[in-house]
């Protein structure tokens, strides 16, 4: 064992690097990265909306860590609620008993979450919520009588995870095809409702929503009687911050009810006043059949997650039709007794209206950045919000995400004091409690790099 782990003493910074880039195999990175990518840090501290690195810098954090940071860093009392029930029980069999944060937390997101939506299945995060919801959607059927309703239909350019089944209803094969096909078998793809990049080169609302109706003949074509569930993100978030029309929420509901079809809303990043609302679904009224949840559950202070039921799924599953599904930490005593604390601070400190209005400032902000000639549209809703990037207004060219260009704008965010990342879109999602002077500070510092980035590479 390390002498300084030994003695308790942390390794110097240099020395933390090295055993970093030697032993740490970052996520959705390559091999020493920490040593190699400039934009990996070390992060020691953070506080509300700001994360301080290793070398004493503070950020705004602009991505909420992954868009999940809800609640905001430092809460000491959501550190302090885990610990008391990890002192007391931290675990208990996910199959053979429950524990009363379990319990509590179940009834509170019953009383949460849209319309009858009142039955949760407790797991450890996002992705493990998409492929329990596609579980209960197939073996709901199954018990129903229609064993043959298996496939899914998802969206392009909607990002369900990372595990197998996720990643396969998720709208993104060009990024996983060269690793890991074939997927999943049964999965099917729709277009998404992206008015600024529609697939059918219609406006809205002359288009009459074909975005929605293209799903009805994806249906028919197949065979109603052969699809389980349809499953989106009423806001497609790292997708590109896309707010479907007016009517296209109603309108699929109403095709997936006339076809016997579940309706599986991913509120993973959407969820917990993300959009100015406790669930994204809430601006349209609109009520999944299954819902998954998880990031803004526990803000980040507990891996936790949770796939929401309405009653006439789970009681398909009365009796002798089990549940053919488990996951070992779903329910973990600890991190509900986290959620539980972290929803209380949501309620107290009025954190939906704060991500509500400062939401507004945010947009209106982004909104006066548009003379950039980078800038093609601002979108979104609360505080999800999201600048899509062009090299050209009229032709709407993007930019290549590993350019040059993109690479400064990056660099530039960074130096500035401004966390998130860099694609199609420049994405924004800070925690919840930001206040006027962040959000304010958050459009100087875009405003200033994208100024750097048109006169680095002649934009304009």
């Amino acid at each position: 064992m390390n002498d300084a782990v030994e003695a308790n003493v942390l390794p110097n910074e240099d020395a933390l690097k090295a055993a970093g880039s030697e032993h740490l195999f970052i996520h959705a990175s390559s091999y020493r990265a920490l040593a190699n990518d400039t934009s990996k840090r070390i992060l020691v501290e953070g506080d509300g909306a700001i994360v301080k690195d290793i070398e004493g810098k503070e950020y705004i954090d602009g991505l909420a860590g992954l868009w999940l940071v809800n609640a905001g860093h430092g809460r000491q009392e959501i550190a302090d609620a885990y610990a008391r029930q990890a002192g007391t029980l931290a675990y208990a069999s996910s199959t053979q008993a429950t524990t009363i944060p379990a319990i509590e937390l179940a009834t509170r997101l019953a009383e949460l979450t849209p319309g009858d939506q009142a039955t949760a299945f407790f797991c450890s995060g996002g992705s493990e919520a998409v492929e329990s919801a596609i579980k209960i959607a197939r073996q709901y059927h199954y018990f129903n009588g229609e064993p043959k309703r298996s496939k899914i239909i998802g969206r392009r350019g909607s990002y369900h995870g990372a595990t197998y089944g996720a990643m396969s209803v998720s709208g993104t094969r060009p990024a996983s095809e060269p690793y890991h096909s074939p997927f999943m078998h049964g999965v099917l793809h729709a277009s998404p409702p992206y008015c600024y990049r529609c697939d059918f080169r219609h406006s809205f609302p002359g288009c009459d929503l074909l975005c929605a109706d293209q799903i009805e003949q994806i249906i028919n074509y197949e065979n109603p009687k052969t699809v389980a569930a349809v499953i989106a993100e009423p806001i497609s978030a790292s997708g590109g911050i896309v707010v479907p029309p007016d009517g296209y929420w109603a309108r699929l509901r109403e095709i997936c009810d006339r076809h016997g079809i579940l309706l599986i809303t991913d509120e993973v990043i959407n969820g917990f006043g993300r959009t100015g609302r406790m669930f994204a679904s809430e601006h349209w009224d609109l009520v999944g059949d299954i819902m998954t949840i998880a990031k803004g559950l526990a803000s980040g202070y507990a891996p936790i997650g949770a796939v929401m039921c309405r009653p006439h799924v789970v009681e398909a599953f009365e009796g002798d039709n089990k549940l053919s599904h488990l996951l070992t930490y779903g329910g973990h005593a600890a991190a509900c007794a986290a959620a539980l604390k972290n929803l209380e601070i949501f309620e107290r400190e009025g954190l939906v209206a704060n991500s509500q209005s400062m939401g507004a400032r945010l947009r209106a902000g982004l909104e006066g950045l548009s003379d950039h000639p980078c800038v093609g549209e601002v979108r979104g809703l609360g505080l999800l919000v999201g600048l899509e990037m062009v090299k050209d207004k009229d032709s709407k060219e993007k930019f290549a995400e590993d350019g040059p260009e993109l690479k400064t704008l990056g660099e530039g965010l960074a130096e500035r004091g401004l966390l998130t990342r860099i694609g199609g879109v420049l994405p924004l999602s800070p925690p919840l409690c930001i206040t006027a002077e962040q959000v304010d500070r958050t459009v100087a510092i875009i405003d200033d790099s994208l100024t750097e980035m048109e006169a680095a590479h002649g934009i304009g």
